[in-house]
């Protein structure tokens, strides 16, 4: 087999996780579909929006943390050619904390200002984001499962991890920013090359999704 050519059982568990992530993601906009039938009570779709846009809101910040979450999946494992079973199952374990997004997303909606909500939404997205940061440490130490050009470096995982608590805990002790502070993560990257740098290592390369 080519070195550049995927093991066939890795590449059908990679379309497996890939179609889990979709049904995930179409999961969440079905609390909105379900908004129409209440559209009688409403003089117009306008304000049927207006009256329920906390779910709206719910809605695409999920989106946006699951799409996030998916392409920095797909960019740890993208060199990985050969299956193994410690990668296979951390990939289990993150797609679970995918599957669970929906769940705490229906909670944002309706008690988004509870610190159990908060806990249960950005603590997913914690464990998320730490998983993939265990399947990177893996992959560095075992080159042999990717093609030779894998840049897995778990720094930018344990970064994420960081900001996503420190956004916890300043949403848990401040309630009136709500999930604002998960903007922190826009300093994910950053933080991850200061990281490097005192390490004495230059910046890495940006990949889609950091």
């Amino acid at each position: 087999m080519p070195d550049t050519e995927r093991e066939r059982d890795f590449d059908r568990f990679l379309t497996f996780i890939d179609a889990i992530v979709a049904i995930a993601i179409t999961l969440l906009v079905l609390p909105l579909v379900e908004l129409t039938a209440d559209i009688g009570e409403f003089d117009t779709v306008g304000e049927l929006l207006d009256e329920h846009q906390t779910q709206i809101w719910a809605f695409l910040l999920s989106f946006v943390v699951i799409a996030r979450l998916w392409f920095v999946q797909h960019q740890t494992v993208r060199h990985v050619l050969r299956y193994h079973a410690r990668v296979a199952h951390l990939l289990m374990l993150w797609v679970l904390t995918i599957v669970f997004l929906p769940f705490p997303t229906a909670l944002v909606a309706t008690s988004g200002s509870s610190a159990l909500t908060k806990v249960l939404y950005i603590g997913s997205m914690v464990v998320s984001t730490a998983v993939l940061s265990l399947v990177e440490a893996f992959l560095v130490r075992h080159p042999e499962l990717t093609d030779g050009h894998d840049d897995a470096d778990p720094v930018g995982g344990i970064a994420n991890v960081l900001l996503l608590l420190v956004a916890l805990g300043i949403s848990i002790a401040v309630p009136a920013t709500s999930y604002f502070p998960l903007l922190l993560l826009l300093l994910s990257g950053p933080a991850a090359d200061g990281w490097r740098r005192l390490r004495g290592r230059g910046p890495r390369r940006t990949r889609v999704g950091e």
